[in-house]
């Protein structure tokens, strides 16, 4: 079995669409997959409850425990290692991540960011939309390399940016984008990696 483990650092509305999509289309019975775990670095994210009640394995590594990223992600890796992952997927997980923990999972550690990478990689990308006078922004799947908010992309998914958009009109707008194309980007790399 391909066990999945998600990180989170909030609410978890990514993680859930993952798990409603991984029993929807038998994940389990297709690709011999399944969401085993979910992680997050803040005790108080409420996707850590919404795991909870799905049955899911949950743990708390919180970041503000160690003195140093380095010995964060080690702490962190543990976690995610005590269930055997074949994908480690970051939804919503707001930390950036060590190269030792990008190289520890090379291939297999997938992420979601609100913009039409390569465009505004990094925070606050909708307001930056705005701005900058876009008149499409959207989200993109790709793999996790030490560049922040780079590697290759596995999927993208437009929006378009209305004229009176605020930055959380717009969010809401990618975000519906992000519960469809990410469990769809992932359906995809496992069903490339059997």
């Amino acid at each position: 079995m391909k066990n999945i483990v998600i990180l989170i650092s909030g609410s978890g509305s990514n993680m859930a669409a993952i798990v409603r999509a991984a029993e929807r289309e038998q994940w389990a019975r297709r690709f011999n997959a399944r969401v085993v775990a979910v992680i997050s670095n803040k005790a108080d994210a409420a996707g850590v409850a919404l795991a909870q009640s799905q049955g899911l394995a949950t743990a708390v590594v919180p970041h503000s425990d160690y003195a140093s990223r380095e010995a964060f992600d080690a702490a962190l890796a543990d976690a995610v290692d005590a269930h055997a992952p074949a994908l480690v997927v970051l939804a919503g997980f707001m930390r950036i991540l060590t190269p030792w923990f990008v190289a520890r999972y090379q291939g297999r550690l997938l992420n979601i960011h609100p913009s039409l990478l390569p465009a505004f990689p990094g925070l606050h990308t909708h307001r930056r939309a705005i701005e900058a006078g876009c008149r499409i922004a959207g989200v993109t799947v790709h793999q996790v390399t030490t560049e922040l908010d780079h590697g290759p992309i596995l999927a993208q998914a437009a929006v378009p940016v209305l004229p009176d958009d605020t930055p959380d009109s717009l969010a809401a707008r990618v975000l519906a984008q992000e519960h469809r194309v990410y469990p769809q980007a992932i359906a995809n790399w496992l069903g490339e990696t059997e």
